[in-house]
């Protein structure tokens, strides 16, 4: 059966004929210089100019075999009429940065924005996966509002030990507390330090990583099943091309993020992050998105759809044996979706250009351990809980499915640490009394307090409770925990500390009652006696007083509200001028 041709296509339609067309001056300076670089005519006018914004990096693990991948999807841009131009963007490794990547996630959504507004580019290809770079990627290109998709580095391969199945971070966590224990040897200690990251790609576990590229294609910001082939297989390579291919006929489409991204494409980032057992982190960046957006996504809605969304990826942490490279090979995300569609709006549309239905009307669950079905969950509820209570005025969250369920309803005493160096400086020391009962609460780790947000949220078990047994505890804190983490580990508090905010004025000593199904944290001091601490309370001195850093720290908002910066979190792209 014979197809007709598609209609011819305007070239004076593209962003990039206002570099490329016009007989001027200044466009005669861009196409020379594109000549100077071996390039014709034929190469690029008349095409639409495809951004490749790589995130590869010598000193990002996650990301080292990305390079490749961007030829990959060069070969399908070229494939599709397109003209392909590599961009590197800043790298946010999350294992070798310090203190936070955290800290530079603004900047590099900053850095994507402007990269994407003062170019010549038509449409983008988003390279990333290591946990920040997925969300700053995102925010840059939803501000910047030109046709563009995430491409997802895929999570590394399953590791072994001896007999043991090892995932990234959780198992690093578990192990590091068996050594402090006395339970394992350093020869063995040594082992898993040369097994425990097998291949390129970035965390197994259902970490931040994998939480954001499963979000990122939930949004419909990614091609269907992109977030979950691992990022050594063949078939990662064929995606990249095909992602080539695609963002030329976005170009020419004109799909911007403002036609995918609604309330109700957020609902089901919302709802599918819950399912999967998502990392905490994720709360933070989707606010942050959906803001971008102009989409007012709240703590609150996330709490309304944690209480009707079961957890059915039987992945860790949330879950109790499989990892990433599992749930590829049980179907991946869409067949996750698949049976949770009852509880999405599949009438949202995506980045392949069908709706999300049609994206997952064919996916199938080939092992319906990994994946679950709703009567069927691995948890009733949510993974993420958000709490509130007169220690929370404005929130806070924690993981119950990677939590000891005894520690659901508990109330202990305070034992409370000023800032991290406190903490690993007193941690092990037996005259502050801490027990299995004990709550211990770390303050200065929020956005302004650390600074920068750091994951130390999953504040450390003492040597003497470890070696008795003890593997969990109740530890509030204003930061963040690595999506790898697990435990009884209350996050976010906010208003943090560095603000004044009720976790300033915790004593050791104090009583703390949590009760997670109730969703509450409260500190169980009179009113009266808070007023005396609070007046007598001091803020703290501003950490930097220069560059990037005090940007940062003038402009973040707080953990609820996403931590963007005041000044890009709302409105509308600024309007590019006619005139260069």
């Amino acid at each position: 059966m014979s197809t007709s041709p598609p209609p011819p296509r305007d070239p004076t339609t593209l962003r990039s004929h206002r570099w490329f067309g016009p007989d001027d001056l200044r466009s005669f300076g861009h196409r020379s210089r594109l000549k100077g670089m071996g390039l014709a005519d034929d190469d690029y006018r008349g095409k639409p100019v495809i951004g490749i914004l790589n995130t590869w990096s010598d000193l990002n693990t996650c990301h080292s075999h990305l390079r490749e991948r961007a030829e990959e999807i060069k070969r399908g841009v070229w494939q599709a009429g397109g003209f392909p131009v590599e961009v590197p963007m800043m790298s946010l490794g999350e294992m070798l940065m310090k203190p936070s990547t955290m800290l530079y996630r603004n900047l590099l959504a900053m850095e994507t924005e402007e990269v994407l507004r003062c170019h010549p580019i038509d449409a983008a290809i988003l390279m990333g996966g290591c946990d920040k770079t997925t969300p700053a990627l995102l925010m840059g290109a939803i501000s910047a509002d030109l046709p563009t998709m995430f491409f997802p580095a895929g999570p590394m391969l399953n590791a072994r030990w001896k007999k043991e199945t090892l995932g990234s971070g959780s198992d690093a966590w578990k192990y590091w507390a068996e050594r402090r224990a006395g339970n394992l040897c350093d020869q063995s200690w040594c082992q898993i330090e040369d097994s425990i990251a097998r291949s390129p790609g970035h965390c197994m576990t259902m970490g931040t990583a994998s939480t954001m590229t499963a979000v990122a294609e939930s949004l419909g910001m990614s091609l269907p099943g992109a977030s979950s082939v691992p990022a050594v297989l063949s078939e990662h390579s064929r995606l990249a091309t095909r992602y080539g291919r695609r963002i030329v006929e976005m170009g020419w489409e004109d799909l911007k993020p403002s036609r995918i991204l609604t309330a109700a494409s957020f609902d089901n980032a919302v709802i599918t992050d819950l399912a999967i057992g998502g990392s905490t982190n994720a709360i933070i960046h989707i606010i942050a998105m959906a803001r971008r957006a102009g989409v007012p996504l709240t703590l609150d809605r996330f709490d309304e759809l944690s209480r009707l969304t079961p957890v059915v990826a039987n992945v860790r942490p949330s879950g109790a044996k499989f990892l990433m490279e599992d749930f590829y090979n049980a179907g991946g995300l869409t067949a996750l979706m698949k049976q949770i569609e009852s509880l999405l709006d599949t009438n949202c549309l995506t980045v392949s250009g069908a709706t999300l239905g049609e994206n997952i009307a064919e996916a199938e669950v080939y092992d319906d351990d990994v994946i679950r079905s709703l009567d069927n969950p691995v948890y009733r509820e949510g993974g993420t809980f958000v709490l509130r209570g007169n220690l929370a005025p404005h929130g806070c969250v924690v993981k119950p499915s990677a939590a000891d369920p005894r520690l659901f309803d508990h109330t202990g005493s305070a034992v409370v640490f000023e800032n991290y160096a406190d903490m690993k400086a007193r941690l092990n020391d037996e005259g502050l009394g801490i027990t299995a009962d004990s709550v211990i609460v770390l303050r200065s780790a929020g956005p302004l307090g650390a600074p920068g947000f750091p994951e130390w949220g999953m504040l450390p078990i003492p040597d003497r409770l470890l070696k008795a047994g003890v593997r969990d505890l109740v530890r509030i804190s204003d930061s963040r925990m690595s999506g790898t983490s697990y435990g009884m580990c209350i996050l976010h508090v906010s208003p943090e500390s560095h603000l004044g905010g009720p976790l300033a004025l915790v004593q050791t000593g104090d009583s703390i009652q949590l009760n997670v199904h109730e969703r509450r944290l409260d500190l169980l001091v009179d009113d009266e006696e808070l007023a005396r601490r609070r007046a007598a309370w001091t803020p703290p001195q501003v950490y930097y007083e220069r560059g990037y850093g005090q940007l940062f720290c003038k402009h973040v908002t707080q953990a609820h509200d996403g931590c963007d910066f005041d000044f890009l979190q709302h409105g509308q792209p600024t309007p590019e001028p006619d005139i260069f």
